[in-house]
């Protein structure tokens, strides 16, 4: 897990904004906002001389290490985004938050996005009474998201009833108890990310 918050807290450096809640991630950064490597406390408060195709790829960059996905899906999220009516960024943000991990983690479940990741690959958690592995598995408006019997008493969920208490759950999510719902799909302010989707669309609708 260390290495893993060292490689995310390094990717995060890079693209300027934590990519993770954890308080660990969010105190390196108040103690290093500037850039990994020998020019990057140099260059700190400079601004930018990225080119557009920089550009684009800086937010691919954020989306992809935000929801922890690799290329090949992430470009699959576009393809599926692309064929989709209604614009083609909202619809591949729309596609990110819908992801079970990321459903999980909204919802308080989780702290982070890697641990709800990590928590259903273990199989943490049914949807609509059936188990669920799939960190990528689309959820869709009527599911019921709750934890396996059994895995309540794990140690990863000491503090969930003040996890829970402090979540902000979007709208597009209810929670009651300790079961979460999905009451709606993803729209407006539940789109927004600290990445631009439109720069993702002209960098691939470019390739």
């Amino acid at each position: 897990m260390g290495k893993t918050l060292n490689k995310l807290g390094k990717m995060s450096r890079r693209e300027g904004i934590p990519l993770s809640t954890s308080a660990s991630i969010l105190k390196l950064m108040q103690k290093r906002p500037y850039a990994p490597g020998v020019h990057g406390k140099v260059n700190a408060g400079r601004p930018s001389r990225l080119s557009v195709f920089g550009q684009q790829l800086r937010e691919k960059q954020k989306a992809k290490r935000l929801y922890g996905i690799m290329e090949r899906q992430f470009r699959k999220y576009f393809a599926k985004a692309s064929s989709l009516e209604g614009n083609t960024g909202e619809q591949l943000c729309r596609l990110l938050e819908l992801r079970l991990d990321n459903a999980v983690f909204r919802l308080g479940f989780a702290k982070t996005r890697p641990q709800a990741r990590q928590m259903v690959s273990h199989g943490m958690f049914l949807v609509n009474g059936g188990k669920v592995d799939i960190a990528s598995y689309q959820v869709h408006i009527g599911d019921i998201i709750e934890i396996r019997p059994g895995k309540v008493d794990k140690k990863v969920f000491g503090d969930l009833d003040d996890r829970i208490k402090s979540a902000i759950v979007p709208g597009w999510l209810h929670m009651e108890g300790k079961k979460g719902k999905v009451v709606s799909a993803p729209a407006g302010e539940d789109l927004k990310e600290a990445f631009d989707p439109k720069l993702i669309v002209e960098f691939y609708s470019m390739r």
